[in-house]
């Protein structure tokens, strides 16, 4: 097999980043602004570039709407499956898919949000990607609910309906919180944690321990 150059390497790093600045201003003005109310012209001018930059890099506005709204569940997911390959109780990782899930969900609020506002925006095929990613999401967090209550862990008595409320209890988090606000993340990421041991009915445990903090 023939080693990458380090120029091609370089030249995808370079293209990368410049997606990205373009994702992040322009998430900024959606977040702000409103998708219909951010231009081409807008992201180009924030960017100090020309607009042909930016359709060297995205074919439309709708592309780039389309990267930033799923970027927040293709994260979930590669967090999802991290944890369920660490040696645990089904609960323990639950507990860790609580955490890394919503530390991810607060570290990209504005992602989150301007998907959650803007996905009539997008194309119907897109928005169904994202919808089968979320549904993936499901499945995946469902099958460690079942298992617990299998092995009498937990007493749940519908394991998809039960994974779709700590999905949305997860995703909701990024429509109120506040940096520097009431709550901090630790103490935000610890509630949720509580509620969902309520939730599943987690036998022979006491209150959950406090989040670790980062």
């Amino acid at each position: 097999m023939t080693a990458a150059r380090p120029g091609n390497n370089l030249k995808a790093e370079l293209a990368q980043f410049k997606r990205r600045r373009i994702r992040e201003e322009a998430s900024h003005l959606f977040y702000r602004q409103g998708y219909e109310g951010t231009t081409i012209d807008a992201i180009a001018d924030k960017l100090q570039v020309t607009k042909p930059f930016i359709y060297s890099y995205y074919k439309n506005k709708g592309e780039i709407l389309y990267d930033i709204a799923k970027l927040g569940i293709t994260l979930s997911l590669e967090a999802l499956e991290r944890c369920l390959v660490i040696p645990g109780s089904c609960w323990d990782q639950l507990k860790l898919v609580v955490d890394e899930v919503t530390r991810i969900i607060v570290e990209n609020q504005e992602y989150i949000v301007v998907y959650l506002r803007e996905e009539k925006n997008l194309e119907p095929q897109q928005a169904r990607a994202i919808r089968e990613q979320r549904s993936a999401f499901d499945h995946r967090l469902a099958e460690v609910l079942a298992s617990g209550d299998a092995v009498g862990e937990f007493r749940v008595e519908d394991p998809a309906l039960t994974a779709t409320t700590i999905g949305g209890m997860m995703s909701w988090v990024a429509l109120w919180y506040q940096p520097g606000g009431h709550w901090s993340e630790a103490e935000i990421i610890t509630h949720i944690i509580r509620n969902v041991e309520r939730l599943v009915a987690v036998r022979g445990r006491q209150e959950a321990p406090p989040a670790p903090r980062r």
